[in-house]
């Protein structure tokens, strides 16, 4: 059963998250939002401290480490094969990359999605990759292109092909909205082999960023996160080896999708749990500059016997709780072979929600203090619309939920 506290053996790299999100994300967060496309430089100097983090088998970022099962387990449903070989609880990679996501996110939501080969495509790789793939990605900084200009939330309907050309696949498409993917040293680049198939001929194909065929379009001017780089790319005539299709290349009539599919049970805590920490910052921020003024909410009287600031602070609290511990469920499910694609969703959909709510709520109960950029306030009110987006939207999320719910397939509940 799960325990809602911070296991002992997370609890140091906990700290390492929460000192890295004060001491050295806070103090650049301003400057790398006003310096957008800039890379972080300082971020060079924690790679040194990921890895030692990694080697001593703590897992931690956007799910770099997840691949190599740094706390027992790769991260995401793939850990699914412990299911009934074990009765005993794992706390692993996937509930350590969550919690010491929230303390970096604490710091900037950007500059996390910055560190260097701890890109969302690891996650991806963690989700469908053979053993032997994981191995050869398992150091690599990858990020994930899904999104095309007429495909959105329905990854389905994806129009970019690949062909199988003797031992190689041919990419051809467009993809926007690729996190990292100036940076990054791999693209992990969702297509399909047969349009007539629909979504049961979706693949994931690992691309260099350095392959001839994967042209950077664009890098994207975007309302937050503007520390992290967004980019489009062109795919013409991309040639990748037949080995770096991830996991399982022929069409299977039932499932197919599924394997694909696992990659966003794997980035939805990750992405909920950035969704928690910037909340959670929000709100400290917020309490501290209304205490100053004299507000203090008191959780034991009455909300309609106090202001409404000290009022609204306690329903936020409480809303942060529901989605940290929703959060904390999803990732322990995976950890434990337990499917958690609905607990994904319903995680990635109440902590999206909640920080866009808390963060803007936080600006106005501050006044012109939330609104200046004297504080962080009103950048973080910025970074938190994204949260409530990517990786599935708000809506999408609500989808998937009540089709677990009602038992429903996609087909029949649109």
């Amino acid at each position: 059963m799960i325990d809602l506290e911070v296991p002992k053996k997370f609890i140091p790299l906990v700290k390492q998250a929460a000192g890295l999100a004060d001491e050295v994300f806070r103090p650049i967060s301003r400057k790398y939002d006003l310096a957008e496309h800039e890379y972080p430089r300082e971020l060079d100097l924690m790679s040194a401290v990921i890895d030692g983090l990694s080697d001593s088998g703590a897992s931690q970022g956007a799910g770099a480490r997840t691949t190599s099962g740094g706390a027992g387990e790769p991260a995401g449903v793939g850990a699914g094969s412990r299911a009934g070989k074990t009765k005993e609880t794992v706390n692993g990679s996937n509930l350590s990359s969550v919690l010491s996501i929230m303390q970096t996110c604490r710091g900037d939501v950007g500059l996390t999605l910055s560190i260097p080969r701890q890109g969302l495509g690891n996650a991806a790789i963690a989700a469908v990759a053979n053993d032997e793939q994981k191995q050869r990605y398992g150091s690599k900084w990858a990020a994930m292109a899904i999104t095309e200009p007429d495909t959105g939330s329905d990854s389905g309907a994806i129009r970019t092909t690949a062909t199988k050309d003797g031992d190689e696949y041919v990419l051809n498409g467009e993809k926007i909205f690729v996190t990292s993917g100036e940076r990054a040293e791999l693209v992990v680049v969702w297509a399909t082999l047969d349009r007539s198939l629909g979504k049961r001929a979706i693949k994931s194909f690992v691309v260099r960023r350095d392959n001839p065929g994967l042209k950077l379009v664009r890098l994207e001017h975007k309302l937050g996160i503007r520390a992290s780089d967004t980019a489009a790319f062109s795919l013409d005539n991309c040639r990748v080896p037949a080995d770096d299709l991830l996991g399982d290349p022929e069409i299977r009539t039932e499932g197919g999708f599924g394997g694909a599919m696992q990659t966003f049970d794997n980035t939805r805590p990750l992405v909920a749990a950035m969704a928690v920490g910037l909340t959670r910052a929000s709100l400290d921020l917020a309490t501290e500059l209304l205490e100053k003024a004299g507000i203090t909410p008191d959780p034991s009287a009455p909300l309609h016997t106090q202001s409404y600031a000290a009022a609204r602070l306690l329903q936020m609290e409480a809303d942060y709780e529901s989605a940290y511990l929703l959060t904390l469920r999803a990732a322990w499910m995976a950890d434990n072979g337990k499917p958690n694609s609905m607990q994904a969703s319903m995680a990635k959909a109440k902590a999206g929600r909640t920080c866009v709510d808390v963060a803007l709520s936080c600006v106005q109960l501050c006044g012109a203090t939330g609104y200046a950029e004297t504080e962080l306030l009103e950048k973080w009110a910025r970074d938190s619309k994204i949260l409530d987006i990517f990786e599935g939207t708000q809506q999408i999320q609500l989808l998937v939920v009540a089709r677990r719910l009602l038992e429903l397939s996609s087909s029949e509940l649109k």
